[in-house]
């Protein structure tokens, strides 16, 4: 038998698809895929918090470790490492101004059990993946505890007691003395010279945060070295003003290409105490607390980046990240905006809200979405590596499916003649080398699959790896890459931000109409 069909009623059902068609568009909205943005993640090393797992492991052991976190990032397309060298006094290097950290060795003062220079090799490790290399240090946290008997006989608590203050349950360096501020900067100095890192990164740890009925007692520095009519509050913000202004003149002053960064505590002011302030009732804030000025650093023009430590969920009452967010990205000037995300508070932490596995990812749209912010930095390294995989599954199939270059620092494009020559190609079993004339100059170079035409501009998915330019005669590239590729495009950086002109190199020569390198 027949049915009668109810034109009304397949009229109603239409309408109602057409209805759901049109809310799963917009709530399945594509998330942005961004050509450029910075995708950090940050090594703590401080009481062994990612890397490494202890300090009495064996070398190989630590280098094994550390591979495992950049292998990770590396699979999720990230870009940056910004790695603590410094925790408190101490160093993750050969300096003739801290000795070695005991996180990294077991014992403060003793010299890893290898001869090769640790450092370089993590250097060499992260841009081996394509990733920068951000060297961490936390300026004024001179210890960690106060078990001073540990602290080798080169640490500044030793060295120069009179620079220390007791503040809680740590020491830490004052910051008001104009011989801090000599040592901090000779540091600043001596990494930059020594090492091919990216960049320079401060942490949040400026002043020490407010204890409750305890004095962070710097008055008689107050007293020596305030100007007339100064009161406390400017002059402790006057001198981590100092302390940025000559680290930034530092750095440029040796080597220019490498950035200047600085992740602040995420609330600057609260509304209820500044107009300019955000809408947050957070307990302590950047300005008052930590006498920190963000604001007037970036208006000076002294960072490169900037990345609020904005870890919490969305809509937390007291301070909502998307408040947050949007508060930076109005107040942002002169530099790069990333936004600093806690997912080590995912299901481990009182707000329930963390709870859900979409927490992260609604952030990270957040970002996408906010035209002022050009990139996240997760805390820390091996938060997504424990009981997060859910999430990691999900941001790697809706956020990181692609690489991504981080930002320029420069507005716009600029592109230099770049008199590199290629002189050979090396096919060996598991790299390729192209050996070129005058690659001093050249910081890193973006390698990409290409037609026989040359273009000005060549896309995201086309890019097969960023490579950086170690030892300034060749590039050496995965021989997995190229399998079954002619040609490639080579676009060059040099060490002052500007791009050269795309050059084809052939790899099998088996077109005489193709283009010429």
């Amino acid at each position: 038998m027949r049915r009668r069909i109810n034109i009304g009623t397949v009229k109603k059902g239409l309408l109602v698809l057409s209805f759901l068609s049109f809310a799963s568009c917009a709530l399945w909205k594509p998330v942005p895929q961004p050509e450029r943005e910075f995708r950090g993640f940050w090594v703590a090393t401080v009481v062994n918090i990612d890397w490494p797992k202890k300090g009495t492991d064996a070398i190989e052991k630590k280098k094994a470790d550390y591979r495992t976190i950049l292998n990770f990032y590396q699979d999720l397309n990230f870009n940056a490492a910004i790695v603590q060298v410094r925790t408190a006094g101490d160093a993750f290097y050969t300096s003739d101004y801290a000795p070695w950290s005991r996180f990294l060795t077991g014992k403060e003062g003793k010299t890893p059990d290898t001869q090769e220079n640790l450092l370089q090799w993590m250097i060499d490790e992260t841009h081996d993946r394509g990733m920068e290399f951000h060297a961490w240090l936390n300026p004024y946290r001179a210890t960690f505890d106060l078990k001073t008997d540990i602290l080798s006989t080169a640490h500044d608590f030793n060295q120069h007691p009179e620079w220390m203050l007791k503040y809680g349950k740590k020491y830490y360096y004052d910051p008001g003395l104009p011989q801090v501020q000599e040592r901090m900067i000779s540091v600043i100095d001596e990494l930059v010279s020594i090492y091919d890192i990216d960049a320079v990164h401060f942490d949040d740890y400026f002043y020490p945060y407010t204890i409750k009925d305890e004095v962070f007692n710097d008055s008689i520095t107050y007293y020596n070295c305030s100007l007339p009519n100064q009161d406390l509050g400017d002059w402790r913000r006057s001198n981590i003003d100092s302390l940025i202004k000559k680290s930034h003149a530092t750095i440029k002053a040796r080597k220019p290409w490498v950035q200047f960064g600085v992740s602040p505590f995420g609330v600057w002011k609260n509304q209820s105490t500044d107009p300019k302030g955000s809408d947050t009732q957070a307990g302590q804030t950047t300005f008052d607390n930590l006498y920190a000025d963000p604001l007037l650093w970036m208006e000076q023009g002294w960072l490169d980046y900037i990345v609020p430590q904005v870890y919490w969920s969305m809509e937390l009452p007291v301070a909502s990240h998307r408040k947050i967010v949007n508060w930076w990205s109005q107040y942002s000037t002169n530099t790069l905006l990333y936004i600093g995300n806690g997912p080590y508070k995912i299901r481990n932490n009182s707000d329930t809200a963390w709870n859900k596995k979409k927490e992260l990812p609604d952030q990270i749209h957040l970002a996408r979405n906010t035209d002022e912010v050009n990139g996240n930095v997760f805390f820390s390294a091996k938060s997504l590596m424990t009981n997060s995989k859910d999430v990691v599954k999900h941001l790697k199939r809706k956020f990181y499916r692609k690489k991504a270059l981080p930002p320029q620092l420069q507005k716009t494009r600029v592109v230099k003649e770049q008199k590199t020559a290629l002189k050979s190609i090396q096919n060996q079993k598991e790299h390729t080398l192209l050996e070129f004339d005058h690659l001093e100059q050249v910081h890193y170079a973006t390698i990409y699959t290409c037609q026989k035409v040359k273009k000005d501009h060549y896309v995201r998915k086309k890019l097969l790896k960023r490579s950086f330019v170690k030892d300034k005669d060749h590039i050496r590239i995965p021989s997995d890459l190229l399998k079954g590729k002619k040609r490639i495009a080579i676009i060059f950086m040099d060490k002052n931000g500007r791009e050269s002109e795309p050059k084809i190199i052939h790899l099998k020569q088996t077109d005489s109409n193709d283009p010429k390198e």
